[in-house]
């Protein structure tokens, strides 16, 4: 293993492959080259690769040196290879987000490194050779206007952009005092509906501003913390100050002291907490326009889960941060938060069809629902999400007039969600000049293998090659992205992140992207959600606890009686509860905890199992995966005679129920599994830690960062069941000996999400992103305008023509175009001149 270890400090797989296959033996990867490239051109996976090279290298031994050697190092950082008659090239990943290309003729073993271009041609030899070998095939290169941005060097960096940015900010405002003259620029455009913030021309320098900052400090000092900025802001105003420094003499004091240290001796630190205080953003416009968004009754409709739950709890989070900011900035102004989505005249009793409703929970946040139009008309019917293409750019062109009315002004900063929602957003943050963001959710290009080069095989059904080029046209004009863990950005050691699959990649017949985007772009944060506290609050808080579900949760746990809500009873009500609750499909793998339960009797013997998920009619479902999975719990029911010990509950929607239900299973003392083959995020893993409950979460996804192994929970690999089963079951026996052990992990699962997994921590983050990227936009908006008119292009000469071939969705009775749907009625906070204006009346 030396020899790995010496190869890990490599700095060039093409450099140490020649020597690798040397050390494996010319004879053996004579005959292993010459299998793969026996049976023509072809993509292979590692699994592949090792598989064949065992078949041909027969003795275990011999194989066994290969493995442990270079060879075997380089083929496990292999993610894929494109065989080519006599050529095999390799797709090399040596650690997240770097990655090499390497090209070994059968012939003679002769290595050859080549670029991603070359690699991406490789593969579509294998789709579409003509295409390949076209000259004039187009060709995107994003990375030709980033080369001049600063990134980040080492893997383990990515996603921690907002400090990054922060630095580099220090480093360009230090020295000379006039290199501070960007920032007293961008404080000078500060202003709230043409009222001015900050400062006035008055302190139109550095060296001003900064001697201002002075005689302002020690006046301040001469008064009591408590003082009203009203008392001294005429004599502020004298000197060039303009409101927005503080509420009291205490806190303007603290923004001055803060300024002042930036101008003097910028550090990272400082520089984010001084933009964090700064009068930058009252209005909010979130795009999420696929589905039914709603409050109510909107859950398991098409397309609509828990993005949704995740954009409502995001927006009572940041109004409530902003409200804090304002009040401690010494304005008097409400913020604003709009949730723009789509509305829906068949609405299917839901609220989908009102125009306004305002979000619960908020004082000045509201749904604002635009329809999709086509030249016909309104469309009432609700479009897949993966049909939605044709809607889009009509209706960022309505919300683009919309909005600013609605607002009375133009938002501070537009965050899209999903492919949908993002590219709205970067229409409209393009057209309105507004610092954008993104949240992907779920990049589809990683969940269907192959999905780009085998594009037309998709697209009938799915329509990805707009899916692809939009969610790429987004990544590249958002100023910073959010994402909710590393691995969603760069993945693992041996799994790519689902950002880091858009680096380069090919739609044969298309365009072939050779650069869509580098995972070392400080763009890049990780802002992870919370769980609403209000819901999912800790089982030992009694008064929080929702005891009017006491009796249905009884119900639900402990009947002993099958209907259309639970099958199976737990015989033993003394017992401790292992719980999971997922989507009945293979990734989530409830089927495969059930039968790590069945199969371990130790386990069985010690806690019952309770399951939530799906329906237990398989004709009730419309997803053939479902079904099988349906089918397959009831069968490893009967096989293991689970009947007494597993009880298994139907797919449940009420959140407050929900919330009730995870306490109560802690109040047994039980435990929370999620055993999901793969997992971006991981929520129930943050709602079960919420209520108290110690969590065992796949080690294979966002729960591995969530979860500190043996410390705030356990990590389980999904792939390896009678080890995970009995991790769980030591687990409750150490439990039945030391009862203080179950109060140790809960109570540590409790300080990990408090400490990092909250929406307060998520809201502040997100709020400070938002002002410091605004003010990174302005330092490098030249080459931020020449980014645009690229992308520009791109979507129209490309994404506009590959947007017609998806059908439009006609309704037999389409709406004129005239007025939207009537809305609900309004919240009471607007003016009625203002609404009469919104509704068109």
């Amino acid at each position: 293993m030396a020899s790995t270890s010496a190869l890990k400090r490599s700095n060039s797989m093409t450099d140490s492959m020649p020597d690798a296959l040397k050390q494996s033996g010319r004879y053996h990867m004579k005959r292993c080259f010459s299998s793969y490239v026996q049976k023509g051109r072809r993509i292979l996976k590692l699994q592949h690769l090792k598989e064949e090279m065992e078949m041909v290298i027969e003795d275990k031994t011999e194989r066994q040196q290969i493995f442990e050697g270079d060879l075997g190092f380089i083929l496990s950082s292999t993610q894929e290879a494109v065989v080519i008659p006599p050529n095999v090239a390799f797709a090399i990943r040596p650690s997240p987000g770097n990655w090499e290309f390497v090209k070994v003729s059968a012939d003679d073993l002769s290595v050859e490194g080549i670029t991603s271009t070359d690699y991406l041609k490789f593969k579509e030899m294998v789709i579409d050779e003509n295409w390949a070998k076209d000259e004039n095939a187009l060709e995107v290169d994003f990375g030709a206007f980033d080369f001049s941005m600063p990134k980040f060097n080492v893997s383990s960096s990515i996603g921690n952009g907002l400090n990054f940015v922060s630095k580099f900010i220090t480093s360009k405002l230090s020295g000379r005092v006039e290199n501070a003259q960007p920032l007293v620029d961008y404080l000078l455009a500060l202003e709230y509906q043409g009222e001015k913030l900050m400062i006035n021309e008055t302190l139109n320098t550095a060296a001003k501003l900064q001697m201002a900052l002075i005689i302002a400090e020690v006046s301040l000092s001469e008064l009591p913390k408590d003082t009203p900025y009203q008392r001294f802001e005429l004599r502020f105003k004298e000197w060039g100050f303009e409101k927005g420094w503080g509420d009291t003499a205490g806190t303007v004091k603290e923004t001055i002291r803060s300024l002042s240290e930036v101008l003097q001796a910028p550090d990272p630190v400082n520089m984010e907490k001084f933009f964090s205080r700064l009068p930058i953003i009252f209005n909010v416009v979130i795009f999420s326009p696929h589905g039914f968004f709603g409050q109510s009754d909107v859950l398991g409709l098409p397309d609509t889960g828990g993005q949704v739950v995740y954009i409502l709890d995001q927006v009572r989070a940041m109004e409530e941060e902003l409200l804090l900011r304002i009040k401690s900035q010494g304005l008097n102004v409400k913020p604003q938060i709009l949730v723009v989505t789509r509305l829906i005249p068949e609405a299917l009793g839901t609220r989908c069809n009102q125009e306004l409703e305002p979000i619960i929970g908020t004082k000045h946040s509201n749904i604002f629902r635009v329809p999709f139009r086509t030249e016909s008309g309104v469309l009432n019917r609700w479009v897949s999400r993966f049909d939605i293409y044709p809607y889009l750019e009509r209706f960022a062109q309505d919300v683009t007039v919309k909005i600013p009315d609605v607002m009375e002004g133009k938002p501070d900063l537009i965050i899209g969600n999903y492919t949908d929602g993002n590219l709205v957003a970067s229409l409209v943050a393009s057209k309105l000049g507004i610092t954008q963001a993104t949240i992907a959710h779920a990049l589809e290009k990683t969940k269907y293998e192959n999905s780009d080069i085998h594009w037309k095989d998709f697209d009938p059904k799915y329509h990805f090659s707009c899916q692809f080029i939009a969610d790429t046209i987004a990544m590249n004009a958002a100023d910073f992205i959010i994402t909710s863990t590393y691995q969603e950005i760069a993945g693992s050691k041996e799994r790519p992140g689902q950002y880091e699959s858009h680096a380069a990649f090919s739609l044969p017949g298309l365009c072939r992207i050779v650069s869509g985007i580098n995972v070392f772009d400080p763009k890049f944060n990780i802002a992870a959600p919370g769980a609403d506290q209000s819901v999912y609050s800790p089982y030992t808080e009694k008064q929080k606890r929702f005891t009017s579900f006491y009796p249905a949760i009884e119900e639900l746990l402990y009947s002993k009686e099958d209907n259309d809500e639970h099958i199976g009873f737990l015989a033993d009500k003394k017992k401790p509860i292992i719980f999971s609750m997922a989507r009945l499909d293979t990734v989530k793998n409830l089927t495969g905890l059930a039968e790590w339960y069945g199969k371990n009797k130790r386990l069985r013997s010690l806690v019952n199992m309770v399951i939530v998920g799906g329906f237990f009619d398989p004709l009730k479902s419309k997803d053939r995966e479902e079904m099988a999975e349906i089918r397959k719990m009831h069968t490893l029911i009967e096989k293991y005679t689970l009947k007494g010990q597993l009880r298994w509950i139907a797919a449940q929607t009420d959140r407050n129920r929900n919330g009730e239900l995870y306490r109560c299973i802690a109040d047994t003392k039980g435990a929370f599994v999620q055993p999901a083959l793969y997992e971006a995020f991981g929520l129930t893993v943050i709602e079960a830690m919420n209520c108290g409950l110690p969590t065992f979460a796949t080690n294979q996804g966002g729960p591995a960062e969530i979860i500190v192994d043996e410390v705030s929970g356990f990590h389980i690999n999904p792939y390896n069941g009678d080890e995970s089963s009995k991790k769980i079951a030591d687990f409750f026996e150490k439990c039945k000996v030391d009862p203080g052990y179950w109060n140790k992990f809960s109570e540590e699962g409790l300080k990990r999400i408090n400490e990092c997994y909250t929406w307060k921590i998520y809201a502040n983050k997100v709020l400070n992103m938002g002002c410091i990227y605004g003010f990174w936009r302005q330092l490098h908006k030249e080459q931020k305008k020449a980014k645009q008119r690229y992308i520009h292009a791109f979507y129209n000469l490309q994404f506009r023509d590959q947007v017609k071939t998806v059908p439009i969705v006609s309704d037999e009775a389409q709406q004129p175009v005239s007025k939207p749907a009537p809305a609900g009625k309004p919240s009471g906070r607007r003016s009625q001149s203002r609404i009469q204006r919104l509704f068109g009346s």
